[in-house]
């Protein structure tokens, strides 16, 4: 396919929420937040690099320049720790007493826990598990064949499906409770109540204070926090028994030792971050996936293009990540106009100026990747699929801090070499196998601290054998 032939006119432009000329009024805006945050956004938000002013979260700052996003993440990263509100929704759907993940631990225990994660997801190791992806990624599509063509698929199932498989095959030596099936029913109900700010969360009400719809995730709480104690229970009886445990992050978990006092982390952080690597490792990847199949679904160039460089692919799967550019880039893509994760806050601890912007202290500051990577002053079609973008030759143009679907900083995802890896592992056997055309409703996305489609995105399925 000749690249050079494309006009603006003849890309795909998915559905986004009709940018509002101004902003709303602070009841409407509780009720978006809670609906669905990026229905907020003014057409300012797109255009302008820094805004700032009051709120109904008090005086925020939005930044949506690279050098802006470089000072929060990188240059004066100790002055802007996870805001308040932040915390209160991640922190919703944890049991009572439970510790804090990697997701949101700050601090010396956020340190520890990255120290101890680190070794799990070294470039040598990641490429180690490629073989195991390619197994589980080829049984799930060679699953899909034994039906008949035009065959429905639910295709984000299918996704939270196979990075489920491989998730538990890698990261958990399959030791998971529970099939895929049931976790993604327990996690989406988790991560829809979860998601939602509740307007009390919003205006700092009392914590003791009911929040309506807080009770709904409690049985999916309960069933996570099950899932995890029989996984620890598990390996722990096992290690008892002299069995040699796998070298996988519950044992890394288990056997942590703080190098200054020498104990282990307690039960309910090893818990708390087995349910992180859950949600992060796993809700992301997979929304993202189906993201990029439906695009690619939509643009037949660029599918065609994917598909050849799939039934031609050489090598081992773990040279997979850089012999497959096409394929790579409409994944980079997607996560450019659907970011797995659409919002990032911070609470300036000290005044602070960033771009000539004066930031007081307490302000709630914050970095959209969902306005980041579709503004104005940063991208040609900014709402249009366009993978040119990120092809060699154009991928190396864009700033690092204008492009951060995996954060950006210090707590950059520890798990962004192992996503990239699966994801064009999962991508490549899919192409080469069947080909998918969307079928329904445009889908709708639906921030619920991932950003999600509105209802189920289904596809129909034919076979390229």
């Amino acid at each position: 396919m000749q690249l050079s032939h494309y006009r603006a006119e003849d890309l795909f432009v998915p559905y986004a929420p009709v940018h509002r000329e101004r902003p709303v009024g602070q009841f409407e805006q509780l009720y978006l937040m809670a609906r669905n945050p990026i229905e907020t956004w003014t057409r300012a938000s797109f255009d302008l690099p820094i805004s700032s002013g009051p709120s109904l979260l008090g005086h925020i700052v939005v930044v949506s320049t690279p050098a802006g996003v470089r000072r929060i993440f990188n240059d004066n990263v100790a002055n802007y720790e996870k805001d308040p509100l932040q915390m209160r929704v991640l922190r919703g759907g944890a049991a009572k007493n439970s510790g804090d993940g990697l997701l949101i631990a700050s601090g010396d225990l956020w340190k520890r826990l990255r120290r101890t994660m680190a070794p799990l997801f070294t470039p040598r190791r990641v490429a180690a598990q490629a073989a195991v992806m390619n197994a589980r990624a080829r049984a799930r599509v060679e699953r899909w064949l034994k039906r008949r063509n035009g065959a429905i698929l639910e295709i984000d199932r299918e996704m939270t499906g196979v990075t489920y498989d491989i998730l538990s095959a890698t990261l958990f030596s399959d030791a998971i409770a529970g099939s895929a099936q049931e976790t993604e029913r327990e996690l989406s109900a988790l991560l829809d109540a979860m998601g939602r700010i509740d307007p009390l969360d919003a205006l700092n009400a009392p914590s003791w204070i009911p929040r309506f719809g807080r009770g709904a995730m409690r049985k999916s709480r309960d069933w996570f926090q099950h899932s995890m104690n029989q996984l620890i229970d598990g390996r722990l009886e096992a290690i008892a028994r002299g069995q040699t445990p796998p070298d996988d992050v519950l044992t890394a978990l288990l056997q942590a030792r703080d190098p200054e006092t020498g104990e282990g982390l307690p039960r309910e952080e090893v818990a708390a971050n087995l349910l992180t690597f859950i949600v992060a490792g796993h809700e992301t990847t997979a929304r993202a996936l189906a993201w990029t199949l439906y695009l690619l679904a939509k643009d037949k160039d660029w599918r065609e293009r994917c598909e050849a460089e799939a039934d031609f692919a050489t090598g081992e799967p773990s040279q997979w990540l850089e012999s497959m550019p096409a394929i790579r880039a409409a994944f980079e893509e997607s996560m450019r106009l659907f970011p797995p994760v659409p919002h990032l806050s911070r609470a300036a601890e000290k005044a602070d100026e960033i771009e000539g912007v004066h930031v007081p202290s307490g302000s709630l500051v914050v970095v959209s990747p969902w306005v980041l990577h579709r503004h104005s002053l940063l991208w040609d079609n900014p709402h249009a699929f366009d993978p040119r973008r990120f092809m060699p030759g154009e991928r190396e143009k864009i700033d690092r801090h204008a492009y951060i679907p995996f954060g950006a900083g210090p707590r950059i995802c520890i798990g962004l070499t192992f996503a990239m890896q699966e994801a064009v592992i999962v991508l490549a056997n899919i192409l080469r196998t069947v080909r998918l055309d969307h079928v329904g409703d445009e889908p709708r996305p639906v921030h619920r601290i991932t950003l999600r489609p509105d209802g189920r995105l289904t596809m129909k399925m034919t076979s390229r054998k």
